[in-house]
């Protein structure tokens, strides 16, 4: 199981929102980039991002982005870095890959126009692109979580996987941000509806013990996890706790040995 520190990015800092509501931010620090790198001194194999103020906008480019914070993390790490929010048109997924990041996640725009995840996937490569798919009550939603699209979220991972997609980020928004544990069953009957294409959980993770229960997915396909919220609040024991309370004194240039986690 591939654990993913995530940063959600607002205003340039390092946000989380609790089950998806601009409302119940918490700001955990103000310099994603130094976030990156501890995330990396920690062992780190893969980040993800997600830019909350591009993916808030529902029509047209936002008014505002986090893209040049996005492009420093990514030449500040050895390691690959995935992306969504805001992401629309295959320009503007060039445009992710041009600022150094491996990986980008396509969420509201697969929605609305499915047609363009075949030409990003036939474009791109099925490693590059990744569907991000955030549900509620088993319906996907859009523009940042904030509106409804009537789609099932199993229904919408089958279609997306016939399409050429072979990975798919599913956020249970109910838990996001809450730490009560991942949507199990959820993640379950959409692996067991895939037949090549895997899935990165996200969504409720408090501790090791949700890890170990997210684990006895591996045999439908889910290989992964986003973690956001409980590692910043140092939910797991292994969690090197110096370097929380002592941060500004470690040498974030100096990287761990993990290998990188190019995989699909």
């Amino acid at each position: 199981m591939l654990l993913i520190p995530a940063i959600d990015l607002r205003g340039g800092r390092c946000v989380r929102l609790r089950q998806g509501r601009y409302d119940d931010e918490t700001v955990y620090f103000d310099d994603p980039v130094r976030m990156a790198k501890l995330w990396r001194v920690m062992n780190a194999r893969v980040l993800h991002l997600v830019d909350l103020d591009a993916a808030r906008v529902s029509e047209g480019p936002p008014a505002e982005d986090n893209r040049d914070v996005i492009a420093r993390v990514a030449a500040g790490l050895d390691i690959p870095v995935q992306v969504g929010g805001g992401v629309r048109t295959l320009d503007d997924v060039q445009a992710m890959l041009d600022l150094g990041v491996y990986r980008v996640v396509l969420g509201t725009a697969a929605v609305r126009e499915p047609d363009l995840v075949s030409e990003a996937v036939a474009r791109f490569g099925d490693r590059r692109i990744v569907v991000g798919i955030d549900a509620r009550d088993g319906e996907v939603r859009t523009a940042g979580w904030e509106e409804g699209s009537g789609r099932s979220a199993v229904e919408f991972a089958v279609e997306m996987e016939r399409r050429g997609v072979r990975r798919v980020v599913y956020t249970d928004i109910a838990r996001d941000g809450t730490l009560e544990g991942p949507n199990v069953a959820a993640y379950r009957e959409m692996g067991a509806a895939l037949q090549k294409a895997k899935i990165t959980a996200s969504g409720g993770v408090g501790g090791y013990r949700d890890l170990l229960a997210l684990q006895a997915l591996d045999g439908v396909g889910v290989d992964s996890v986003v973690v956001g919220r409980a590692l910043y609040e140092n939910q797991f024991p292994c969690q090197q706790f110096w370097c929380w309370h002592r941060k500004d004194e470690v040498d974030l240039e100096r990287f761990s040995s993990a290998r990188l986690a190019l995989r699909g």
